[in-house]
């Protein structure tokens, strides 16, 4: 299986939560700090390569986000 991962510009994020919801591993929470424009972004949990059943790269997160601040990975 392919792995993945995900950097997410904290900037633009809004924290919809949309990626939250859709991503299938469970790999995307919300920040516990408030970025420059006051919003808790999105921040990706699953760092690089760190267990087998981590981020697929599948890119729903991305597909799915309003601001384009997600950008994914594949290894």
């Amino acid at each position: 299986m392919k792995k993945g991962y995900i950097v997410i510009d904290q900037t633009l994020c809004k924290g919809c939560g949309l990626c939250i919801e859709v991503c299938p591993k469970g790999l995307i929470t919300t920040a516990g700090e408030l970025n420059l424009k006051g919003y808790y972004p999105a921040e990706f949990t699953g760092e690089r390569g760190e267990h087998p059943d981590g981020c697929t790269g599948c890119a729903l997160c991305a597909v799915v986000c309003p601001e384009i601040a997600l950008e994914v990975y594949r290894e």
